[in-house]
């Protein structure tokens, strides 16, 4: 069989594939993976019908993958007779393009014309992935519905639907395709094991009378199961006081500890006294029952003489440790059986109906529930073929131009599947925005697509929120900061409040990165300014405060307030050494000035070259950066960190980047008024011309460029003197002629 033959575009700076036939999409596994875009996408956080992505998922990880997309094309090219159904790419299915010539495709067919009469379409020619959706939601609402799960609809008769209610109370059920919760048959087994663990120990219990040593046993050993921590305790600390009295104190807890609570609003229960004795500690004294008892405990004391100790040893009103043994030991047999307990995920049916399940027919009703359950399976199966095959037909052309290549992306006709929507902010809009699923992994990888990143966190009216990543890729960041506030609009035209998070930093363009460190260093004078300023007016405040709070003091005293102490006579408030080496250092500075100043005017016409140079030594670092960066954006890294599988370098140049965020601009044909009425008054331009030309005539005066065209006296060098910079070179200049030998006559 031969090669398919593919037809390939140079865009994004690689070669992509061109998707756009039928035979080209049934035809994927025939192209080199290496050729591919991307290998893998998530199922989720992208802008594409979910659905369709959850079918073609076949191993349900979560993630489409280069194999599973090819089988799914596989699979639509052999179930229809006409490709051209897949390339068109629409919402519906002919029922003549169903290949009947295939054993699957007949299957369909007839599922086909059966979910379209479920829906009352029965003569409809084509059907339609909102018909499959209809004829599902219907199907899914049946009491068997194929999905291996019961719930109460499923039972017909009462007894069925007690037995399915009392399963769902004991175990954790699962969903039903209608959306109730549901048994499978592994839960339903569960429930029966566990009935009949439940109903064999009762079983055990009723046959070994050991266990019922007196009439109320059960609620005497609750009883005393309640108190045993306690009356243990109790007569612990009995016997403590008896081995030594010193002891007694200690045992009946510290007088501080009940001051502490006597504070309190105690109830009449005194719960803080819980941790407390039962009763007060004597040597080797009885619990008392009634009178002297902690309050804390004094229910279920009178709980346990009522229950344990009347059946079991007698009515008492003191307890002694010979008579708690004793009880112990009658109720040892019953709480050996209580430990042995199984089955307690229905003990809250109760013994009777437990036993009712166990000695019934359950296991015959779940059996003939499930039968009914699994005939219902093929049916299940033909309607899902069908919507598998209108929703491939529609949806697999536009995924394999998201996956195979980023033709939609870089075509730019409609959004790619990964762009969410559209973050409006800052006067631009921005459209290469991607959902934020994992900031963690965002954070490590989005950096180095070399894009400047925007991260925005998004919440609606409805309450719901999300985060996304927004690539600024034109214009300038300026006025970009966290905290920021936009609008964010995604695909389906809904909108967010959004909020910038965190930027990432990396160059926009060119001129960007030209103005980028002049504008850094405005920046930093006015951050050094606004501190300094602050930190002055603190200090001023400081002292003005510190100067009232003393005179005030003073006045509230009486004492009379004393100016200052001036400086004393002599003293200099200006050190000598600072006054010369500050005059060296604004001499050093300024000859230095002088030199730079006289190589850049010796330059003479050439001196806007050299303004060019000076700019240019300043921001070629920074542009040579940004063109290397520039070069490397990639889209990969930032949709890596979604969870694909990018396999292509696929970049993002400033002209497509540009095109990606939207500056604000005014529309065609619209008039626009120039006059300002709150416009800053500006100085007129002559005044700047006039300015720039004293300066730069004072400065060539200082040089001594214009002392050739100046009478003597105006020279710099006759008014500077030795100072003068052109006096330095006129030394340094060997005579225009030797002096003139004396003649004579």
């Amino acid at each position: 069989m031969a090669k398919h033959k593919w037809n390939f575009a140079r865009i994004g700076g690689f070669d992509q594939v061109e998707i756009a036939t039928g035979e080209d999409l049934v035809s994927l596994r025939e192209l080199d993976q290496k050729l591919w875009v991307a290998l893998a996408c998530p199922v989720k956080g992208i802008s594409f019908d979910e659905r369709t992505l959850e079918l073609i998922d076949t191993d349900h990880d979560g993630r489409v993958r280069a194999g599973e997309l090819m089988a799914a094309a596989e699979w639509a090219g052999k179930v229809v007779n006409d490709l051209k159904v897949l390339a068109k790419g629409t919402g519906s299915v002919p029922l003549s393009a169903i290949n009947q010539d295939d054993d699957e495709g007949k299957l369909i067919l007839a599922s086909a014309k059966a979910v379209l009469a479920s829906i009352d379409k029965k003569d409809a020619k084509a059907i339609s992935v909102a018909d499959t959706a209809n004829a599902l939601e219907v199907f899914n609402k049946r009491p068997f519905n194929g999905d291996g799960v019961l719930t109460v609809e499923s039972a017909a008769d009462a007894d069925a639907k007690r037995l399915v209610e009392d399963a769902l109370g004991t175990v954790t059920p699962v969903t039903d395709k209608s959306g109730n919760p549901g048994l499978t048959a592994e839960l339903a087994t569960t429930f029966l094991a566990e009935v009949k663990a439940y109903g064999e120990w009762l079983a055990a219990g009723a046959a070994d009378e050991a266990t019922r040593p007196f009439p109320g046993a059960a609620e005497a050993y609750a009883a005393v199961s309640a108190v045993r921590g306690k009356v243990d305790d109790f007569f612990a600390r009995t016997k403590v006081a008896a081995f030594d009295a010193r002891a007694v104190g200690a045992v009946n807890r510290e007088e501080a500890e009940y001051l502490a609570i006597a504070a309190k609003d105690l109830d009449v229960t005194a719960k803080e006294l819980t941790h407390f004795p039962l009763a007060q500690i004597t040597a080797d004294g009885a619990l008392p029952l009634e009178k002297g008892v902690n309050p804390a405990w004094g229910p279920l004391l009178a709980d346990l003489r009522e229950k344990a100790v009347k059946p079991a040893i007698g009515d008492k009103t003191t307890l002694t440790e010979g008579d708690w043994k004793a009880i112990l030991g009658k109720l040892e047999a019953h709480g050996a059986w209580v430990a042995s307990k199984k089955g307690l995920s229905v003990e809250k049916l109760g013994a009777a109906r437990v036993q009712e399940i166990a000695g019934g027919d359950a296991q015959a009703t779940f059996d003939a529930l499930f039968a009914e359950e699994t005939k219902a399976e093929p049916l299940a199966a033909a309607i899902l073929s069908v919507e598998r095959l209108v929703r491939y037909a529609r949806d697999l052309m536009p995924l394999a131009n998201n996956f195979v290549s980023f033709r939609d992306f870089y075509g730019k006709k409609t959004p790619a599947t990964f762009q969410v929507g559209t973050l409006y902010l800052d006067q631009r809009a921005c459209e290469l925005c991607v959902l934020v699923g994992d900031a963690g992994r965002h954070g490590s990888m989005a950096p180095m697509s070399n894009l400047y990143l925007v991260y925005c966190d998004l919440k609606n009216a409805h309450g719901e929120a999300m985060s996304i990543a927004a690539a600024m890729t034109n214009g300038d960041i300026d006025n970009l900061m966290v905290g920021r506030n936009g609008i964010f609009y995604d695909r389906k035209g809904k909108d967010w409040d959004a909020t910038v998070t965190k930027i990432v930093d990396n160059p926009i363009s060119i001129r960007q990165a030209f103005w980028s460190p002049y504008k850094k260093v405005i920046r930093m004078i006015e951050e050094t300014i606004a501190k300094r300023a602050a930190a002055a007016e603190a200090a001023a405040d400081a002292k003005t405060t510190g100067a009232a709070s003393t005179t005030v003091a003073a006045a509230a005293d009486g004492a009379k307030v004393e100016p200052p102490a001036p400086a004393p006579a002599g003293e200099s408030k200006i050190d000598i050494g600072t006054v010369a080496a500050l005059g060296v250092a604004v001499g050093g500075i300024t000859a230095a000035f002088g030199a730079i100043m006289s190589a850049f005017f010796g330059l003479g016409l050439w001196m806007p070259l050299g303004i060019m140079g000076i700019m240019l030594a300043i921001s070629g670092p920074s542009m040579a950066v940004a063109w290397l960066k520039l070069r490397k954006r990639n889209l990969g890294p930032l949709l890596d960190a979604n969870g694909w599988a990018v396999n292509a370098m696929a970049k993002l140049n400033v002209p497509f980047g540009a095109s990606l965020t939207k500056l604000a601009l005014l529309p065609d044909g619209a008039s626009r008024t120039m006059t300002d009425p709150y416009e800053e008054k500006g100085r007129p331009w002559w005044l700047y011309i006039t300015l720039a030309v004293v300066v730069i005539g004072g400065i060539s005066w200082y040089l001594g460029k214009l002392d050739h065209y100046l009478p003597e006296g105006g020279r710099s060098t006759k008014v500077l003197g030795a100072n003068a910079p052109a006096a330095a070179s006129a030394s340094a200049a060997p005579s225009a002629a030797p002096s003139a030998a004396p003649t004579g006559h």
